[in-house]
């Protein structure tokens, strides 16, 4: 048995995929300890995982008001991913560096998130055994499979002409990358330690694994990815583990599926609903346009629209394993998480992407053929219908995504995961 720490930080799309992998690694007999914010004991608890605290703490979803206010600001499409840094990273960077050296007391491993900046320098500093992951291909940062960035996603246009055009980029990134870091660069040598690496680039990469936990069929290896890159798949775990869910689907839920032809989903993740502003309203009017019968799933009860025709029906949450094979299409925020299931389904979609990495999960969505992408600014029933018509009427997506869907359900994330692991650990 093997004490491994598993450090995550964000929602549930950055905690889920680790929870797999955790129950796998449990399963085998080791110890995994996720190491992640206080707010998510309940739902280690309930699963049997153990938790150590790190910070930050974020408000609990009993505090809803405050979550939406998080939410939205670390969502902005333009200052989003800076706010992450500002607001939720760098004020904790030595609390969370001092609560991960206790976690990892008597540790055999650490795995951490690519938000674990505290992560690379306790390594540094113990000699611990260090696996690092990525979650989506955006995080690889390639010259050869450029970026989409949230604020200015057209220079992907300009990029993907050639791969110098990216390296060109990517030097001048590396200065606001090197400006966002500069508290990380600090608690370093407050530690004794050499700068180091940008941990947004080559610094957040342990030099013995890197795990990409994607498929391939969402993210091909590129050239100049870390040679010790393993694609294990996605890890896959969509339980909200609250007191009072049911085991599987909603009885009315259920009902509803089987009353008329399958549903197109609209659904927003563990996130973006924070945010939703008219986006199931619109949804509403979207699917009547089109002609489809609609399920939502609103999150928070204040998302829900107060009159709903015929053929459409709202739930709080489902899971998407248990869903989505069951729908016509998904309509989604382009989370990794609910993009990995949408895809593992194998049903067409419609990405809307808010902020971060959906816009590049929206553009890989759309160049693999299984679905079309909607910017969130653009988002509007008549726009929306427009997209779910075309994406209806082109059986070519409906083919292609069940092609990707039965790759995807062919392999096991969190078991290569957990291989890749175990061989690490034998050296």
């Amino acid at each position: 048995m093997k004490k491994i720490v598993i450090s995550t930080t964000g929602s549930f799309g950055d905690l889920h995929p680790y929870i797999a992998i955790a129950l796998e690694l449990k399963r085998r007999g080791h110890r995994p300890v996720i190491a992640t914010s206080e707010v998510y004991r309940e739902k280690t608890d309930a699963l049997g995982l153990e938790l150590h605290p790190v910070p930050p703490d974020v408000p609990s979803y009993d505090q809803p008001e405050e979550v939406a206010r998080m939410v939205s600001e670390l969502t902005d499409r333009k200052k989003g991913s800076e706010r992450v840094f500002h607001q939720l990273i760098n004020p904790h960077l030595r609390g969370m560096y001092d609560a991960l050296a206790e976690a990892t007391r008597g540790a055999d491993l650490l795995v951490t998130h690519v938000l674990s900046l505290a992560g690379p320098p306790l390594v540094e500093k113990t000699g611990i055994r260090w696996a690092s992951t990525v979650l989506a291909p955006i995080s690889l940062f390639s010259n050869y499979d450029p970026p989409v960035f949230p604020n200015a996603p057209w220079v992907y246009h300009v990029l993907k002409l050639h791969p110098s055009l990216t390296r060109v980029l990517m030097r001048a990134a590396r200065w606001k990358f090197d400006q966002l870091a500069a508290p990380l660069y600090r608690l370093r040598a407050e530690l004794g330690l050499k700068r180091g690496g940008n941990p947004m680039l080559e610094g957040q990469h342990s030099p013995s694994l890197v795990l990409a936990l994607f498929s391939t069929a969402f993210g091909r290896p590129q050239p100049d990815w870390p040679p010790n890159t393993v694609v294990t798949g996605f890890p896959f775990y969509d339980r909200r583990d609250r007191a009072g869910d049911p085991a599987g689907l909603d009885p009315a839920l259920v009902e509803f599926l089987e009353a008329g032809e399958p549903p197109v989903v609209f659904t927003l993740g563990s996130s973006a609903i924070w945010v939703a502003g008219d986006f199931y309203s619109e949804s509403v009017k979207a699917a009547r346009a089109a002609g489809v019968r609609a399920l939502l799933l609103v999150g928070e009860e204040r998302n829900r629209p107060d009159k709903l025709p015929e053929g459409v029906a709202a739930f709080d949450y489902a899971p998407y394993s248990e869903l989505l094979p069951r729908a016509r299409a998904v309509v989604h925020q382009g989370g990794i998480g609910t993009t990995a299931q949408g895809l593992r389904a194998g049903v067409p979609a419609v990405v809307v992407p808010f902020s971060h990495d959906q816009f590049d999960n929206a553009r890989r969505v759309s160049r693999i053929g299984a679905g079309r992408a909607l910017p969130r600014a653009k988002y509007r029933a008549a726009t929306a219908a427009e997209e779910l018509r075309a994406l209806l009427s082109d059986e070519s997506y409906t083919t292609r995504a069940a092609e990707i869907g039965k790759q995807i359900r062919a392999e096991d994330g969190a078991v290569a995961a957990a291989d890749a692991l175990e061989e690490l650990l034998r050296g």
